[in-house]
């Protein structure tokens, strides 16, 4: 009886967990870039706390275009953001080591990049800008760099366009790695000029008269920002895309450039 008794047991205990499913079965996971019909995948998306109007620390949070732009898309597209400030020469190798999914800082779209990382459509048309102290009236075009000093943030389109000229005009170069260090340099005269994002130094020029700096000449490219992608993350660049388009056609998009730079852009 008790033999009987126990396989009667056994067999009731094998009936129930044939029903409720093994407790050794897989769910996937957020950061698998999948996860269930209920479950909102979260993506580690990596951003430079340093260069407003994009992104930049205000009372304690995290603004700017960059931010307002991927938590819209983020909404749009179901997924959440888990924001990274940090230095922007790092994130291209942070997302190449896999320690994020994607990031969103002024990232100029650029054939070398493009070899380390997926880049999403245009969501913004920039441009570098030269930059010098408000008394400078000796620069005003790249030519009249020849010899001089420039400081420039390391990493950047700027830097990239820095090293151009340096070997065209016997330039010395100085790196930083902020924007705000590399614009003392120039108003403490220790460099001459310095290279910049055009809506960043005009959104620093609109918010801070006394900043003793200025545009000259001409914009020296015209750059395309993208948002970074890991190259195994398909599934992510297409929903960004899909948002970057849904923000444009429904005046979202607009709506975020007005509210930091005051006018529209493509």
């Amino acid at each position: 009886m008790k033999k009987i008794g126990s396989l009667l047991i056994t067999g009731l205990l094998a009936l129930t967990l044939s029903a409720c499913g093994s407790s050794n079965e897989k769910t996937p996971s957020a950061s698998d870039g999948t996860g269930s019909s209920n479950e909102v995948v979260t993506y580690t998306i990596g951003t430079d706390a340093t260069f407003p109007p994009f992104e930049y620390q205000q009372d304690g949070k995290y603004v700017g275009i960059d931010i307002d732009i991927i938590n819209a898309i983020g909404e749009l597209e179901g997924f959440k953001v888990d924001l990274k400030p940090m230095n922007f020469k790092g994130i291209i190798p942070a997302i190449s080591a896999k320690q994020l999914d994607a990031a969103i800082a002024g990232i100029s779209i650029t054939d070398e990049r493009k070899q380390v990382v997926n880049l999403s459509d245009t969501y913004f048309e920039a441009g570098l800008s030269l930059v010098v102290r408000s008394d400078n009236d000796t620069i005003t075009k790249p030519e009249d760099l020849k010899g001089k000093v420039i400081a420039i943030k390391k990493g950047t389109a700027g830097s990239k366009k820095a090293e151009e000229l340096a070997k065209e005009y016997n330039i010395t170069l100085n790196y930083f790695d902020d924007s705000p260090a590399m614009f003392q340099e120039v108003v403490n005269k220790n460099a001459d000029a310095t290279i910049e994002d055009y809506p960043v130094i005009s959104y620093k020029l609109a918010v801070d008269p006394n900043a003793n700096l200025k545009i000259v000449g001409e914009r020296l490219t015209g750059d395309h920002y993208g948002i970074a992608v890991s190259k195994d993350n398909e599934e992510l660049l297409q929903k960004i895309n899909d948002g970057i388009k849904k923000l444009k056609e429904s005046g979202k998009y607009d709506e975020i450039i007005n509210k930091y730079i005051g006018t529209s852009a493509k």
